[in-house]
């Protein structure tokens, strides 16, 4: 599963080695022998290679150290330089531990230290296999480097934790998923409700809980609130899981890291092994660490109060030389359980921390820098730092404020087709904050012809509710689409392949008392074929057809996937508004068919599609960052917790980050309301507004669908003198004659123009009847002016200084 570097010392590989001996106390940081390669290295040039702030950092190499590494600013190659440091000091390879969050990272690392000091004694880390023979060569390849699961599992083989058998085996994903039915068959949890959630859905839950170090009632409540009716019957299961593993002797990925930990608290003799065996701690990407891998990691460099018996073992808490490299900036994972208060306390934990600040990029142009510093200006929390590059020149980027989110992907796909001509299509990303909001933009770059690979979430055309709904809208097309046919068919329990086609070929017939009896057995199809016919007898535009699909759907998207089907019903919900821009079904179901199969060959090169925290670690020559107001960037969740807010600022952070030379942030002024179905003003996102104005070029969409810069008043222009409301008459000037698509538009959605017109200010603003006025308070935005009244239960208010929203009455105190 991993390489594993044997943990004993090269120099005294004796099979009968007590464990007194593992406690002999720590020598100093000054080896007492050198590096048997160290003649056949060459002395390295530090200066040549390094700015001073890489430099101090590379060759500090005793005590603790903190380095907080801004984007883009050569932390890899950083943390190779100060292996290399070590090592042609005389430090013992053998006594450097490498914590990394993939073995992919620290083989590269190590491989290139090796490189770097001309390390030709020593094999590549590419002839090494796992669980192969250890090397019998010193030099870097001694280094332990690895994650913290690989780096537990190797300690706890040499000193296994009470309560398990002889020997430990470590569960793959498939054995977990096949013990969790066991604990399920065996407490008979969820029996016979097709709601209960999956194995996998469970499992995860579970890590999650394990992770975080939070109740798993918790957990459900948080990320999964529709599963909260089965927390009982989970927490059974979890119970059922803790005993079957321990009587197995087995252990999973999360056990390792709380294994090692009781390991090291419970065992003296593995604590002074590994604070003997490694001198020299280093510690990649600290801002993605949870709570057990800090634990261990203080444990290990000696800061963890001790007990009596390990003091009996010579153990001491005296900080070891330690140091951990990360950005507290780009914590965005506290959903797998990272928390980013590991790295904002770690001066507080070792005393003495020197802490050194990397903040010269090598990425991105200055006014990018400026923008990516603004947005971290206003954090509650953090260690400052200021981007800046030697790079000259440079755009500010550019807010793009189109009339509506469905104009968005045209514009963003027009820009991309711009972009295509000074970048290849590799170096152009699309990103957004989950993966359902690019499916517009999907629909339009497949009717462009532009290739795009997309990374995390799924296609549109791949995901299995969508085909499910499109199944639907065929059939209301094409009655006898068989293959539509049978994928709705098959929706329904009891109808497999044979009955689907007996079905079919009756309905062929035309013998309608033949389709009814056999039709009767399967209520369920019955009432999906009824609500077709329905749907196929009176014209609607397609967001009306889609909605009411939906609306049949819904039940069988709840049985089909009980785990995640809020989710799925959001990208369902997204599909609708894709729809408001066509005015026949055909054209509709035929651009949702466009997609290329052979778009994702490897060797194409792509526009590149992804979510914000799939996209860290990458960059791009041209960044698009679309939908970003509120409820979708930030996201609605985060809106109710200041810690998941503040991660938030730290995913634009990133996302702004990864941009280069080019830099766009597209911020629709109304979003498509599936209740009303219209258009409902939208507030852009808070990140935004509190930039200062000087640091970007705002654009905004014009009614005839182009785009005009908005010019702000120098300092010392006047500005022109305000008029009276008597004065203040629509200019002279002639609007602009519609297009086409807006005529076409408007004469299909009248309602969704009008909406649209009242959010840009045209037209009388929604008012509520005297009764429903009045105002209220919000426990996140505060007091409200009501302004709107939505039957059944919600309230459209007007908030200072954030503007209009649309709220559940439940989550608002009314005034009297």
């Amino acid at each position: 599963m991993f390489r594993h570097t044997p943990l004993y010392c090269r120099r005294c590989r004796h099979s009968n080695q007590t464990s007194s001996e593992y406690a002999k106390p720590v020598p100093s940081s000054k080896p007492e022998h050198t590096n048997s390669t160290q003649s056949a290295m060459h002395t390295i040039d530090y200066t040549n290679g390094l700015n001073p702030a890489q430099l101090q950092a590379a060759t500090t190499l005793s005590g603790p150290v903190l380095v907080i590494a801004g984007a883009g600013s050569g932390k890899t190659r950083t943390i190779v330089y100060r292996l290399a440091r070590l090592v042609e000091s005389g430090v013992p390879a053998s006594s450097i531990l490498l914590l990394t969050f993939t073995r992919k990272a620290a083989q590269e690392m190590l491989e290139r230290a090796r490189i770097l000091v001309n390390d030709r004694g020593m094999p590549s880390l590419a002839e090494y296999h796992e669980g192969g023979p250890a090397p019998t060569v010193a030099g870097l390849a001694a280094v332990q480097g690895g994650t913290f699961h690989s780096y537990a599992y190797s300690i706890l083989r040499l000193f296994q934790p009470s309560g398990y058998g002889k020997n430990l085996t470590i569960m793959d994903s498939h054995d977990i998923l096949a013990s969790l039915q066991h604990c399920r068959e065996e407490t008979k949890a969820g029996k016979g409700d097709r709601s209960f959630p999956k194995n996998q859905t469970i499992q995860s839950m579970l890590s999650k809980s394990r992770n975080k170090e939070i109740p798993l009632n918790d957990v459900v409540r948080r990320d999964a609130h529709h599963l909260l009716p089965h927390v009982d019957a989970m927490e059974d299961i979890a119970r059922a899981y803790t005993v079957f593993k321990q009587s197995k002797g087995l252990l999973d990925y999360d056990d390792l890291l709380f294994e090692l930990e009781r390991a090291l608290m419970e065992i003296p003799e593995a604590l002074a092994y590994c604070r003997r065996r490694h001198q020299y701690i280093m510690v990649d990407e600290y801002q993605d660490t949870n709570p057990v891998q800090a634990r261990i990691a203080c444990l290990v460099a000696g800061v963890t109060p001790l007990t009596e018996a390990q003091r009996a073992h010579g153990l001491t808490e005296t900080p070891g030389n330690i140091m951990v490299v990360g950005d507290d900036a780009q914590s965005i994972y506290a959903f797998r359980g990272a928390d980013v208060r590991n790295i904002l306390r770690f001066p507080d934990q070792f005393k003495d921390t020197v802490c050194i600040r990397l903040e010269e990029n090598y990425r991105s142009t200055q006014p990018i820098l400026d923008f990516s510093n603004g947005i971290l200006e206003n954090a509650a929390e953090g260690f400052k730092k200021h981007l800046f590059t030697s790079r000259g020149g440079g755009d500010r980027p550019h807010v793009v404020r189109p009339l509506s989110d469905r104009s968005q992907a045209n514009l963003v796909v027009g820009r991309v087709v711009e972009l295509l001509r000074s970048y290849p299509a590799h170096e152009i990303a699309v990103l957004f904050r989950s993966g359902f909001h690019s499916y517009a933009v999907e629909v339009q770059m497949n009717k462009m012809g532009i290739r795009f690979r997309k990374y995390g979430g799924i296609r549109y055309a791949e995901a299995a509710h969508i085909k499910d709904a499109m199944s639907y809208m065929r059939l209301i097309l094409n009655p006898l689409d068989f293959t539509a046919f049978s994928r709705m068919a098959d929706l329904t329990k009891g109808v497999g392949a044979k009955t689907c086609l007996k079905i079919y070929q009756t309905m062929l017939t035309g013998d309608r008392q033949a389709l009814e009896k056999v039709v009767a057995k399967y209520p369920g199809l019955q009432a999906d074929l009824q609500c077709i016919d329905r749907l196929r007898a009176y014209e609607q535009p397609p967001a009306a057809l889609l909605a009411a699909v939906i609306e049949q759907y819904q039940p069988h998207l709840e049985a089909l996937y009980p785990d995640d089907y809020p989710r799925r019903l959001q990208g369902l919900e997204q599909l609708v508004q894709i729809a408001t821009a066509y005015s026949s079904a055909d054209l509709f179901i035929a651009d949702l068919s466009l997609d290329d199969p052979l778009q994702e060959q490897e060797d194409a090169d792509c526009v590149v599609l992804s979510t914000i925290h799939s996209s860290k670690g990458l960059e791009w020559s041209a960044v698009i960052i679309i939908d970003l107001v509120e409820e979708r960037f930030p996201s609605r969740q985060s809106l109710t917790r200041p810690e998941d807010y503040e991660e938030e600022r730290r995913l634009m952070y990133v996302a702004c980050t990864r941009a280069k030379e080019h830099l766009e942030l597209y911020v629709p002024a109304t979003l498509y309301d599936r209740g009303s179905g219209g258009s409902i003003p939208a507030v852009p996102s808070p990140f935004l507004r509190e930039l200062s104005p000087a640091l970007y070029e705002e654009y905004q969409e014009s009614y005839t669908g182009g785009l005009v810069r908005k010019e702000r008043p120098s300092p010392g222009m006047q500005r022109p003198p305000s008029r009276t409301m008597e004065e203040r008459a629509p200019l002279a000037a002639p609007f602009p004659r519609p297009t086409r698509a807006v005529r076409e538009t408007a004469e299909a959605h009248p309602k969704l123009v009008k909406e649209a017109s009242r959010a840009l200010g045209n037209g009388p603003a929604p008012v509520a009847s005297p009764e429903q006025c009045g105002y209220c308070n919000h426990r996140i935005f505060g007091r409200g002016k009501i302004i709107q009244y939505l039957p059944p239960d919600k309230y459209r208010v007007n908030f200072a200084g954030i503007g209009l929203k649309v709220i559940m009455a439940a989550y608002l105190t009314m005034e009297e």
